[in-house]
């Protein structure tokens, strides 16, 4: 893309941290420049801060134990795109290295650039596109809609951040493809197009960024946040996934309609590692609200075509290139990276081993409870990751280990805290 900061204004050049929140620093277009030339340095310690920006001190090796020392970043070019919001103004995503030249690879945006190479090794190329659900509420903390899923009526309410947020979507070049409303009030469900590498988890990192800005622009407030209210449907992040061979889409089903074998073993391994995935895709303590029967979020090892239940939806497509899987498993609070990262990894350690899933299932699945099931915790999905060590292997030691301490951290957080619900649910009764 063709475009330069003006004068006046500045250039963000950022790095996705383990939440996916972009961090960095705003430079002036000559400084920017520079960097490109040159690199330019920030600290050490986005790798080790926690949602609240709180140093974790279990990390020894990096961050605030070591005096949070400068790691080098270089700019990528290719990633510059203006701020249609923010006249002038550009953003730029970076490569972190370490101070001997070494690529940072827990960094999440290098991590899914390693499980992408090892899939070209086996000569495949990922294509994925992201759906979010976004939460948005007005100035008064109202939500913008009832709640009625796909109501043409009240999709209205929303043109007043839809007329913002796809110019400046077009300008960080996300193609936004439809939007429609969920059932939840204030829910609106975003379908971004699907990209080709690492470009996909790129424009989903760029959406959640921009939706947030735009939305704070208008006055309104914009959250990702995969379980707002009980009783309400969450806020999910599915993941449709092909892998392609050219012009070739390796997932299109034959003239009767059954998946080829490689389709069929990465189904098989993204299911036999979906329990330990489930760290990197529903990172979050409150991720675990929305994972509940009733409310189109899976909660079992399951798949079938076309069954929304499932925790993988297989999808005939229309014509071969529309062919895929859709993992709907992930909430809309989960690092793109990662969670693209966990679900590729899984597919490839099944098309190594020739995994086979199990049978389709056909009807509502939610309820099953002769179906293996997924952790219904950030505690019991932290212990399923450090049982699989196929899974720790194929994402590295080195990550997976860094990866960990920073859920155990959130663990510890959380069981250090005193809810107003457990101050109102037992203060008298005890």
């Amino acid at each position: 893309m063709n475009w330069e900061p003006s004068d006046g204004g500045f250039v963000l050049l950022g790095m996705p941290d383990v939440h996916g929140s972009i961090r960095g620093k705003a430079f002036r277009p000559a400084a920017y420049r520079s960097a490109v030339d040159e690199g330019t340095v920030m600290t050490d310690l986005w790798l080790g801060l926690d949602p609240v920006d709180m140093p974790i001190a279990d990390y020894q090796d990096y961050g605030i134990n070591t005096g949070a020392p400068d790691l080098m970043l270089q700019p990528d070019p290719d990633t510059l795109r203006p701020l249609a919001w923010r006249p002038g103004w550009g953003i730029c995503l970076a490569d972190p290295s370490w101070p001997d030249g070494s690529r940072c690879t827990l960094a999440s945006r290098e991590l899914l650039r390693d499980i992408l190479s090892d899939l070209a090794d086996m000569g495949y190329e990922v294509m994925a596109g992201f759906e979010y659900e976004v939460r948005i509420r007005d100035e008064e903390d109202q939500p913008l809609s009832s709640g009625i899923s796909y109501s043409l009526g009240e999709i209205g309410r929303f043109d007043r951040l839809l007329e913002v947020l796809v110019p400046a979507l077009e300008g960080l070049g996300v193609n936004l493809e439809a939007v429609h409303t969920e059932a939840g009030p204030g829910l609106l469900e975003l379908n971004i197009a699907a990209r080709r590498g690492l470009r996909a988890a790129d424009d989903a990192a760029l959406l959640k960024f921009a939706v947030k800005e735009v939305a704070a622009s208008l006055g309104l407030t914009a959250s990702f946040l995969a379980k707002t209210m009980p009783l309400e449907e969450g806020s999910s992040g599915h993941i449709h996934l092909s892998f392609w061979q050219g012009d070739q889409n390796a997932f299109a089903p034959d003239a009767d309609g059954a998946f080829p074998a490689t389709c069929m073993a990465a189904l098989g391994g993204i299911l036999e590692h979906l329990p330990a995935a489930s760290l990197l895709v529903n990172p979050t303590i409150n991720s675990y609200k929305r994972l509940v029967p009733g409310y189109f979020a899976p909660v079992n090892v399951s798949w079938g075509y076309e069954n929304r239940s499932a925790s993988v939806r297989a999808i005939r497509g229309n014509r071969p290139a529309r062919s895929r899987l859709e993992c709907r498993r992930p909430g809309a609070d989960a690092n793109p990276y990662l969670a693209l990262a966990a679900l590729v990894a899984s597919a490839v350690i099944g098309i190594r081993e020739g995994s086979v899933p199990p049978a389709p299932e056909a009807k509502d699945v939610s309820e099953r409870a002769d179906l293996p099931a997924l952790p219904n915790s950030l505690e019991s999905a932290l212990r399923a990751f450090r049982d699989d060590s196929a899974l720790q292997e194929a994402l590295s030691k080195e990550f997976s280990g860094y990866y960990a301490i920073s859920r155990a951290w959130e663990l510890r957080a959380w069981q250090e805290s005193v809810s107003d619900w457990e101050r109102e649910r037992y203060t008298r009764a005890v």
